[in-house]
Formats: structure tokens, sequence, C-alpha cells
């Protein structure tokens, strides 16, 4: 085990103090912060455990000692992940669930009649803007990209290229699924997937891998019928399984096309 490990365990200890935590302060303090057994109790181990994560012992802790410490320290996102990977185990907060930080989520918003939408690692959407709620019929906050190419009619219709589309996806979620092996929500969806789909059954074996691009999507419009978007996509620095899409008309493009791709 990395003494960086207990470094890092006793710099974040030493930050948080008592009453942060809501235990009551007794008696003198002669070191900043927590005391080691105050740590373990919030934790739910014992404060020899935590004594060999500090001095750098090999042992081994699991994700779910890892998440405990996390909460009683209250790291922030950046230092979860730091830990994980000091602890030499998946970066990744296993199976909590996934926000984009408020600077990100509000990022949609900004891009107008731009379609735009955050999505976590799962393809879950994390922010979207009415533009794409629109364009997209059936997918929402809450919703997942994946789940609906594969389970919403709509995804069918609205996608004039559908089955390639689809293959597009699934090979970027076999490349995700292979980058986080074990990952409690992508190994989910992907059996969900398995359970629902004929077509997630025949080609993941086949083992397509691709990542993220800029590209071009033919869509059926409400309003237009067929048209073409532009879509680039861009990963959130300190987030990078964090991606924002966003799509656009060609430049020369009609305004009239353009007016009538905005929101009613």
């Amino acid at each position: 085990m990395s003494v960086e490990l207990g470094t890092f365990l006793r710099s974040r200890r030493e930050r948080v103090t008592p009453a942060d935590t809501g235990l009551p302060v007794t008696g003198r303090r002669r070191t900043p912060g927590l005391r080691r057994e105050e740590l373990a109790l919030l934790a739910g181990i014992s404060a020899t455990w935590l004594t060999y994560l500090e001095q750098g012992r090999d042992v081994r802790p699991s994700g779910q000692v890892l998440d405990a410490l996390a909460r009683a320290l209250r790291l922030t996102v950046a230092e979860q992940e730091h830990l994980r990977r000091l602890a030499g185990g998946d970066a990744t907060v296993e199976a909590a669930g996934e926000e984009a930080a408020p600077e990100v989520a509000g990022v949609p918003a900004l891009l107008g009649d731009n379609p735009a939408y955050v999505t976590g690692i799962c393809y879950d959407i994390l922010a979207i803007n009415d533009t794409a709620v629109q364009l997209f019929g059936g997918i929402g906050p809450g919703g997942n990209v994946v789940r609906w190419m594969f389970t919403e009619p709509a995804a069918r219709e609205i996608l004039v290229d559908w089955e390639q589309e689809a293959r597009n996806i699934l090979a970027r979620l076999r490349a995700i699924a292979g980058r986080n092996p074990g990952h409690p929500r992508v190994t989910q969806l992907v059996a969900d997937l398995h359970e629902t789909s004929p077509e997630v059954r025949e080609w993941w074996p086949q083992y397509d891998i691709q990542f993220s691009h800029a590209g071009r999507k033919r869509l059926r419009h409400p309003r237009l019928g067929v048209i073409t978007m532009s879509h680039a996509a861009f990963h959130v620095a300190e987030r990078p399984e964090q991606t924002l899409v966003v799509y656009h008309l060609p430049g020369d493009a009609d305004p009239l096309v353009r007016a009538a791709t905005a929101p009613a």
C-alpha cells in the first residue's frame, strides 16, 4: 500500500473538525482536525485498520471502506478519485449517482438554439436544453441516451441512419466497459440492454470499439423533415467521463430552417 495514501488521509483528517461532523469537542487537542479514533468511528471501521492505512501497510481497503472514508472526510469528487487511485482501485465512484457540476450543467442552456446535453459515464443525461428535448423525442433530464437508442421507437424514427448510429454508440459503450471493468452501473446497463434488445445481443460479441468524436447525423425534424446536423463532443476537464455534446446546423443553412429548429 502506498505511503502517499497515508499522507493523503492524514492531511484530509487534519482538515475536518469535530464540529464539521457533529461530534462533540472534548478535552485539549494536540493536533488539528479529527483524531484517528473519531474518523474511524465516522467511517465505521476500526481505529487499528485506519492506522494501518495511514502507515502505508500492505492492506487492501474495499470500495465500501473507501466510500465511507470519502464521506467522513467530505472529499470532493476529484479527491475521491485520487483516493481510489492511491489505494490501487477503480478511480470512479462505483455505485453513487452521478451529477454534473453546476458550472457544467448550465452550459446546454447557454447554447440556446443549438441542441446540447451533458452525459455521464453510462450516457445518463446530466443536463439538457429545451432544443435537444424537442429534437430527440422521448429523452430528457434523467434519461439515458443508450437506453433511448435501443428501447424507444422514437429513436428509430428520428435517426435516419438508426442502425449505424446504434452500432456507433454501442461501440463507445463497449470501450467504456473495457476501461471500467466491474463498474456497477456500466455492468447493469449492459445487462439490461442484452435483456431488452436483440440488436445488442447480436452486436456486443463483435467487440467493436469507438470513441466520442465529431461528425454529422441525419435527423427527422418534426417540422422540417430530414435535416443534417453537425455535432461535436467535449470531455469535461475534471471529469473526463462526462461529455458535452453540441449539435448545430451547417453555416450555410437557410435562415428560415434555422428559425424553424429553434424551440417553439
